[in-house]
């Protein structure tokens, strides 16, 4: 990690971010793969189109510990991939939900692949709150039973604004220990990922170093959603110092990464919404 000045009040640890490992090819050859930091983390597919972006989605479900989708989002696995006979997402673990969208031709491909049905009829949670809590009862990271696995969904932004607001309102929902001890939770839409910073100092390695090999763009943003915040941030090309930010006034968005700068500092005193512009893949 390149020297970075420290916003951190006294005694507070900074919380590490290296999101690029969710993506990073993971081969075991070479120096770079072997430096690579993997990251365990289940993927649940969202009920939103995959074709715009096969490649991430591919990527990520190589690199998940477990597959999951909410209810309807295993028509778009099979509408993206199995109809035309790719087997890429046949080693689905789970279809989680009240299954009212699922496609009965869908099931049937599913279910003689061995995934599991799991019928959760109740209407007073969606398709994702019933696959986050699907896999934080059945699944942990391999360093130790009670570590609770991250968790990605993809397909959750970039379709319908009250889908997505509410997404967005899961990030909050399910975060809502200081240090993430139920897991961190990030969402990537074709384009972007967005995570939740909870209040405090955050240091986000946006590339290893700089170069062609680079997940991400240089476009950020960071929304106070739920509430006003004060955030200083070192490392774009608009850097702020103690500055307020609240809807209906002052947002930073669209700022950039500088080509130089390999780890974004934000120190935040409420909860925001970090999103960052992904390279295609």
């Amino acid at each position: 990690m390149s020297s970075v000045p420290s916003t951190s009040g006294a005694g507070q640890v900074p919380v590490e971010w290296h999101p690029s490992a969710l993506v990073q090819v993971h081969d075991g050859a070479g120096p770079e793969a072997a430096a690579a930091e993997r990251a365990e983390f289940a993927l649940i597919v969202l009920n939103q189109p995959l074709a715009k972006h096969m490649a991430l989605s591919k990527r990520l479900w190589q690199n998940a510990n477990v597959c999951i989708a909410a209810d309807g989002g295993a028509n778009c696995l099979h509408e993206a991939a199995g109809q035309w006979g790719d087997k890429c997402f046949d080693n689905l673990h789970a279809i989680v939900g009240d299954l009212d969208s699922l496609d009965d031709n869908v099931r049937a491909y599913y279910e003689i692949r061995n995934t599991k049905i799991v019928l959760r009829p109740s209407q007073d949670a969606t398709d994702f709150t019933k696959s986050v809590d699907y896999v934080r009862t059945e699944f942990h990271t391999g360093n130790s039973p009670s570590a609770p696995l991250d968790i990605v969904a993809i397909g959750g932004l970039g379709g319908r604004v009250d889908q997505g607001l509410s997404q967005i309102h899961h990030l909050y929902m399910f975060q809502k220990h200081p240090q993430y001890k139920d897991g961190r939770m990030y969402i990537f839409s074709g384009e972007s990922l967005t995570f939740l910073l909870k209040s405090g100092t955050h240091h986000i390695r946006v590339r290893d170093c700089p170069g062609d090999n680079d997940v991400f763009d240089k476009h950020v943003g960071i929304l106070p959603v739920r509430e006003p915040s004060r955030i200083t941030t070192k490392g774009l090309e608009w850097d702020v110092t103690d500055w307020e930010t609240h809807f209906g006034g002052q947002v930073s968005t669209s700022n950039h990464v500088l080509p130089e700068t390999e780890v974004v500092e934000v120190h935040t005193t409420k909860d925001v919404l970090f999103t960052i512009a992904l390279r295609k893949i």
